[in-house]
């Protein structure tokens, strides 16, 4: 299901997907992924330097994720442009929530977070 957020003229859409065929959930394995659209609405180019991710599981057992970049990039997103990319997370229960921000920087060096909003994992076959 997309959901997005929006803020210092970044769009920030998600969608999500479980992957049965990566999961093992005798064993407390659930593989999920997800898409992330990037658009910036803004006047000037951005990069995105590095994220931040809050992972929770349906036991409420939380993971911080700090990393450079996104699937191995810095990426550069012009003026009215979109990145999209896709990229996975592993959770121990059937369902669970991720949230963060994108560390970012403009061409005339301001930096902010564009500001991830909450969105859901979930096992379609759970009873949640």
């Amino acid at each position: 299901m997309p959901q997005s957020s929006q803020n210092e003229n970044i769009d920030i859409r998600v969608s999500t997907r479980f992957l049965p065929d990566q999961s093992d959930p005798e064993h407390g394995r659930f593989a999920f992924a997800y898409t992330i659209a990037i658009t910036n609405h803004g006047p000037e180019p951005v990069r995105l330097l590095s994220r931040y991710w809050l992972i929770t599981d349906g036991n409420n057992d939380k993971k911080e994720v700090h990393g450079e970049g996104v699937v191995g990039e810095k990426p550069y997103i012009p003026a009215g442009d979109t990145f999209e990319y896709t990229s996975g997370a592993m959770l121990n229960t059937a369902v669970g929530t991720m949230e963060g921000s994108y560390q970012m920087v403009t061409d005339s060096g301001d930096y902010f977070d564009a500001i991830i909003s909450r969105f859901s994992l979930k096992d379609p076959r759970a009873l949640h």
